[in-house]
């Protein structure tokens, strides 16, 4: 029986939140505009309520506003930095102190977020500069402590920490930091003497528990390890990764209860922790709980079909059970990446000699000695495989850990992501408490933002800075054609009673118009983008067809028949599930001829309009549902030039980046679009750093 993976190790220290008091910050300079001194102010009261998202939108204001002040930059920075958008609250500081060198608040900030990217000797730059200003700063020493740390520059850090704990001597955090420094360096002594000051002047710092736990447990002191460990849970008790960690101090205290509730409740609190379930089945394998072992390292693999550690357990609990044929599958997918994995042999030879068949058997067996004999006799020269075993992938919230990240693995994660990771009901949140706080700790699901469709109903509200608005849609309701006014609006779901009714009644009321003879290209149009809300989307294309046919230039006509032909596909589409063969190669076909036809509605949209950037965000949205990356990012980039506000554009680029691996890029893109008010994009900048 393997034993129980340890618990992850704290690579980098915590840092506590930026000390910034937010409302007594003064703006530099006075406004000359009335109204951009209120928006200054109303953004940093909103950031002083946490609601960070909104603050943003309020900051962009001002900077549109008034370009030339460091303050919106400084605060927008800060509230990016909250939201964990480190890179664009970097970009942010510098656009800042560009305009005001000397608010040294901005170093501070700038440093900050460097520090968390892993720019760390950049972040010392930083705060050198903040310490000319200001040489006994408690926060500029202890950061440039930590950054040293981190860049093993041991004695440095020893003479900051030392400069920051003679001025500050009741500074728990600089105590727990240095202790951290200690323990690195391998003095456990002196690294517990600064842990247990730290302790002692306050009962709140979770690092400091942390550390002294991870030591304890090094020392194989389980008792004291779990006290702390228990404290530390105290503090955070909806952090799931440490009822992992207390399950492992459990378990080696015999505890197999306590470590089993300890796995239970994480996967609670997060259904899809490959640790919990990897350790979970692991316990219950130990226990002879074989089954539901097996379901566990199951989904383990699900999740991660690479995690070898998960695979060889299962194969090895699919023996115990007798299900020989799933356990030589195990072990075969094991010999064909790792053929220099000699236990795997024995296994199977195992395996076959239940099955009674004793000459495969000694063939396997024969291979695993093999392999040991060679690699005793020469091990340089027929080294063994010994694949690193990974069975919760745990990262650091610091990019710098994953930085050399493959294309392919970067593709990997995030189609993981995809598959894995939400339970949400809707992408884009109308205003409520969901929208405040730290959005990017919220698990949403990761999938493009919805494309443009003509509709009776406005998009819910939300953060976006900007309307859907083009010059056709505008003229055509201040014209008055119709009773009705049409929107272009985005995830639109019309699901309430009244609203159906409603719907129907319109319907109703224009296919009376048409059997009186007396429709015209407006009326047509009406109507088919009702049908269309009605799901409908043959009688809206017929409707459409007809308005077309009256008025060959209607560009909003041209829009909404593409989006209902382009509905109507995936609904078919979704249809044509379970049919066979022959029946889905005919679908496919007629499916192929009329995406040609979506696509011509959306070309002759922007021959009649060339700046209606929907149109290419639409386009982009159907490139990127057929796998088409590359054609999907110049749509989208079209529509960004078209419209450089376009919050919704900038996320899906982003992810459309992240589906062909391209990191840097996809970063850049997710946190403007967060900038724009796109709430999932800080959310998933957290999950791929």
């Amino acid at each position: 029986m393997k034993k129980l993976k340890e618990p992850k190790k704290i690579k980098r220290m915590s840092l506590p939140l930026l000390m910034v008091a937010v409302s007594l910050l003064s703006s530099s300079g006075v406004l000359a505009q009335v109204n951009a001194e209120q928006v200054l102010n109303i953004g940093r009261n909103v950031l002083s309520m946490e609601d960070y998202m909104l603050s943003i939108q309020y900051f962009n204001q001002a900077i549109k506003a008034k370009p030339y002040l460091s303050d919106p930059y400084f605060f927008r920075a800060l509230a990016k930095l909250y939201l964990e958008d480190y890179k664009g609250a970097e970009e942010d500081c510098t656009m800042a102190l560009e305009r005001n060198k000397f608010k040294t608040e901005t170093y501070k900030l700038r440093g900050f977020a460097r520090q968390n990217m892993g720019k760390d000797s950049l972040a010392i730059e930083d705060y050198d500069a903040g310490l000319n200003y200001n040489p006994q700063d408690k926060y500029f020493l202890y950061y440039k402590a930590v950054a040293q740390t981190e860049m093993k520059k041991r004695d440095e850090a020893e003479a900051t920490f030392a400069q920051l704990l003679r001025i500050y001597p009741q500074f728990e955090d600089g105590y727990a930091a240095r202790g951290r420094l200690r323990a690195i360096e391998g003095d456990t002594v002196g690294a517990l003497a600064d842990l247990d000051k730290a302790v002692a002047i306050s009962k709140n710092l979770i690092n400091a528990f942390l550390m002294r736990s991870q030591i304890k447990a090094q020392q194989k002191q389980w008792e004291s390890a779990l006290a702390d460990m228990d404290a530390a849970i105290r503090l955070q008790p909806q952090e799931a990764d440490l009822y992992v960690n207390r399950a492992y101090l459990r378990y080696n205290l015999d505890d197999y209860f306590g470590a089993m509730s300890d796995y239970n409740y994480t996967l609670e609190l997060e259904p899809y922790n490959s640790a919990a379930l990897f350790n979970r089945a692991l316990l219950r394998y130990e226990v002879k709980d074989l089954n539901r072992a097996a379901e566990d390292f199951a989904k383990v693999l699900k999740y991660d079909p690479d995690n070898f550690h998960a695979r060889y357990n299962l194969g090895l609990v699919n023996m115990e059970r007798g299900h020989h044929k799933e356990a030589l599958a195990d072990f075969d997918r094991i010999t064909e990446k790792y053929p220099r994995f000699y236990p795997v042999y024995y296994a199977k030879a195992e395996v076959y000699r239940d099955m009674g068949d004793m000459r495969t058997a000694m063939q396997n067996a024969y291979v695993g000695d093999d392999l040991v004999k060679r690699y005793v006799s020469n091990p340089e020269k027929n080294p063994l495989d010994r694949p690193a075993i990974a069975a919760g992938k745990t990262r650091s919230a610091y990019g710098s850990d994953n930085e050399d990240e493959s294309e392919v693995e970067v593709m990997d994660r995030f189609n993981q992501l995809v598959t894995v990771g939400s339970v949400s009901d809707q992408t884009q949140l109308t205003y409520n408490e969901k929208i405040k706080g730290r959005v990017q700790d919220r698990n949403i699901r990761v999938e493009p933002e919805a494309a443009y469709m003509l509709s009776l109903q406005d998009s819910p509200l939300s953060l976006r800075s900007t309307s859907n608005y083009f010059r056709e849609l505008d003229d055509f309701n201040n014209r008055g054609y119709i009773t009705d006014k049409i929107y272009l609006s985005t995830g639109v779901e019309t699901s309430d009673e009244a609203e159906l009714r409603n719907l129907f009644s319109r319907a109703d009321f224009y296919e009376g118009v048409v059997a009186d003879g007396k429709a015209r290209a407006a009326d047509m149009l009406a109507l088919g983008v009702i049908r269309g809300m009605l799901k409908n989307y043959a009688a809206a294309i017929e409707a459409l067809d007809v308005a077309i046919e009256k008025d060959p230039v209607f560009t909003m006509a041209y829009m909404a028949r593409a989006y209902a032909r382009y509905a109507s596909i995936r609904a078919g589409r979704n249809s044509a599930e379970g049919e066979d063969a022959a029946a889905a190669a005919l679908m496919q076909r007629q499916m192929q001829h009329e995406l040609a036809a979506v696509m011509a509605d959306y070309d002759q949209t922007l021959k009649l309009n060339p700046r209606l950037g929907y149109a290419w965000f639409n386009k982009g949205n159907i490139y990127y549902d057929s796998g088409d990356y590359t054609s999907a990012l110049q749509c989208y980039s079209e529509a960004i030039r078209l419209d450089p506000m376009s919050g919704p554009a900038y996320f899906n680029r982003g992810i459309t980046y992240l589906q062909i691996g391209n990191k840097r890029q996809a970063f850049s893109d997710l946190s403007k679009a967060g900038e724009l008010g796109v709430l999932p994009s800080y959310n998933l900048l957290k999950r791929m750093k």
